[in-house]
């Protein structure tokens, strides 16, 4: 079953400032801001929802077409795109941009501040959902704001079923697309703080809008995850991460098993734990995608951190 993954791609540029920014900004000059921070560690990521998603689904083993709209300077993200089988027939190259790019600063109190440039992100509805060809799953996540809409428009008058995964888009909708979205998808995925913002737009409380959909999915970090459909509710535990090195991406890492199980017709306490133990192996490793999973090994860890094989 290909599953078609339509949302960013970015390059995530991380910058570690060895200091505290509180120790560096005057509150009372703020309205005259200058500053200027000496970051000695810097990483380069490769990034965005669809590049993240479709690289953990392909880990997994799974039929991954991801489609988004990149710029001239995406040469080394699909180089390593073809390194690790993830196709490219639907990324779409915008002359005159740059793929978009998060460029984070973190001090050592863990706060950051961070610049986005959306880029070519921001032409992602000149791709259709139509010129993928035949596929059976699609997923909506953070994209440009025209892009999100069309394709959700597109999967439902195609009859496709597909995931509304709204994330740091969220901010960009009112209640009328919200509503729209809800009609259209067949699942809906949130973690508790979207949810809330989603509930409070909206005006539904939790039960209708889990009612509108055949599935939504509420992720809760440490505590676990729940899937609400036809009325029941799953409780899905958190798999017990090795260590904890990096949560930046674990939200890409649990779609990518939420789409492998629900591509295969897997129950939803499988696909759940399935999603749950992606985000644990992704909060072992720093960036969002330099974890490894060999599908046998995955299968064995499974079994063990559950208690039975799927």
């Amino acid at each position: 079953m290909t599953v078609l993954i339509c949302g960013s791609f970015a390059f995530d540029t991380i910058m570690l400032f060895p200091d505290r920014f509180k120790h560096h900004i005057l509150p009372e000059q703020v309205h005259i801001l200058n500053v200027s921070f000496l970051v000695p560690q810097m990483r380069r990521e490769f990034g965005g929802c669809a590049g993240n998603i479709a690289y953990s689904l392909q880990m997994l083993g799974g039929d991954v077409l991801p489609m988004g709209t990149v710029g001239e300077d995406f040469a080394a993200y699909a180089k390593w795109m073809d390194r690790w089988g993830v196709r490219r027939d639907h990324v779409t190259v915008v002359p005159g941009t740059f793929t978009a790019q998060a460029f984070i600063t973190t001090d050592l109190d863990d706060n950051q501040i961070t610049a986005f440039h959306p880029g070519a992100m921001g032409y992602a509805h000149l791709n259709s959902v139509s010129q993928a060809g035949p596929v059976s799953l699609g997923i909506v996540s953070p994209d440009g704001r025209d892009g999100m809409l069309l394709h959700a428009q597109q999967f439902a008058s195609a009859g496709i079923p597909f995931i509304f995964d709204p994330g740091q888009g969220m901010p960009m909708f009112g209640r009328p697309e919200l509503d729209a979205f809800l009609e259209q998808a067949t699942y809906l995925s949130v973690n508790d703080y979207e949810c809330k913002l989603f509930q409070e737009r909206t005006g539904a409380s939790l039960r209708e809008l889990a009612a509108r959909v055949d599935g939504l999915v509420l992720t809760k970090g440490g505590e676990g995850s729940e899937i609400h459909s036809k009325g029941k509710t799953h409780v899905i535990p958190a798999a017990k991460a090795q260590r904890i090195a990096d949560p930046t991406g674990c939200g890409d890492a649990y779609r990518a098993g939420l789409l492998y199980g629900i591509s295969r017709g897997m129950d939803w306490e499988t696909t759940g734990r399935i999603a749950a133990l992606m985000g644990a192996i992704k909060i072992e490793h720093h960036g969002t995608q330099n974890h490894r999973v060999d599908p046998g090994e995955f299968s064995d860890r499974f079994r063990r951190e559950f208690g039975y094989a799927f």
